[in-house]
């Protein structure tokens, strides 16, 4: 009698295990993932529609990192404190060159001066004698982070007419918040500035843009998520449910009769009044965000290339064997 209820128990107890939430069920993955700045990446409020999110809570975590730039989050994922960075190209070919880290992009979060959308702003004040680029030899230019793809930027354009950093002008690191007031008060003679902060300066007045982006260095693949090789072939089921709710998502914020409804979400999560978005948030004087969160790897060799022809890349990098787009194929593949 003994031996058939303990052989029972365990037909139990094995049943169970293979029920969600049941005796012996996986933990779900934790997911921490960077970021920069919002709207311009929907990160820290990709999950705000909970209804959206099917899988979170079940097959994984989900937790937003805050960084003032991409370069920081090199660092927080050798120490495995972050598990998907939000990285630019040119901190993308840092972690392969330099952090010799094996990561793999995996999805898109958004890209600089695709036609007929925002790219980003090098602005001065409107009574500086600063007219065109020369202008800028000796002077101070404020970049949210060195080596990130603002800084990058800067560098190309300054290094076409001429002028290199710490012998033509010096570059220092501020916070995106920060660079405008410190442009009016005269402690810096330049800044690059990404949106909202590009449109809340304008909207001030006194603010003139001297080039963008896209004048510098094209269309570049400006962030997108990148995640250890180790991590994607260890949890590689979860991280396609992650990326399923986050297409998933994406594309309800990108859906115009949402448009109202994400501003809102937008102004509550900043701090800020829907007025402060609504004439420039999912429009044209936005970023451009691929839907289906697909990279766009043509730009992405593009400005890593760029980066060896400035000096900042050793050798030539081959980004698709450093892309893994199947995940994402995956998931897309669900929402058909």
């Amino acid at each position: 009698m003994r031996r058939r209820w303990w052989c029972t128990g365990l037909l139990v107890l094995a049943a169970a295990a293979l029920l969600p939430g049941g005796v012996g069920a996986a933990e779900p993955v934790r997911i921490r993932v960077g970021w920069v700045v919002v709207p311009a990446q929907f990160t820290p409020i990709l999950f705000e529609k909970k209804e959206i999110a099917r899988h979170l809570g079940r097959s994984y975590t989900f937790e937003a990192v805050h960084f003032r730039g991409s370069t920081p989050q090199i660092t927080a994922m050798a120490a495995r404190e972050l598990e998907i960075a939000a990285l630019a190209y040119s901190s993308f070919a840092l972690t392969l060159q330099n952090a010799k880290m094996d990561i793999k992009v995996v999805a898109d979060m958004f890209q600089d001066g695709v036609p007929g959308y925002y790219s980003t702003n090098y602005v001065v004040r409107a009574d500086s004698p600063i007219r065109a680029i020369p202008n800028l030899r000796g002077k101070t230019i404020a970049t949210n982070a060195i080596g990130g793809a603002v800084d990058v930027a800067v560098r190309a354009m300054l290094r076409k007419h001429g002028m290199e950093d710490k012998r033509d002008y010096t570059i220092i690191e501020a916070r995106f918040p920060a660079m405008d007031a410190m442009l009016r008060e005269g402690k810096v003679d330049a800044a690059g500035l990404v949106q909202p902060f590009y449109h809340e300066a304008m909207s001030r007045g006194g603010i003139r843009t001297l080039f963008t982006q896209r004048d510098a260095v094209g269309v570049t693949d400006m962030i997108f998520w990148a995640a250890r090789t180790d991590f994607i072939a260890q949890h590689r089921a979860a991280l396609v449910d992650f990326l399923e709710d986050t297409v998933r998502s994406l594309q309800w914020y990108m859906d115009p009769k949402n448009r109202e409804e994400a501003i809102e979400i937008i102004a509550r999560y900043t701090k800020k009044k829907p007025e402060d978005f609504r004439p420039w948030v999912l429009t044209g004087q936005d970023v451009y965000r691929d839907p289906n969160a697909v990279p766009n790897l043509e730009a992405l060799q593009r400005n890593v290339d760029l980066l060896r022809e400035l000096g900042l890349l050793k050798d030539r990098m081959d980004v698709r064997q450093h892309a893994d787009l199947s995940l994402l194929e995956a998931a897309r593949a669900r929402l058909k």
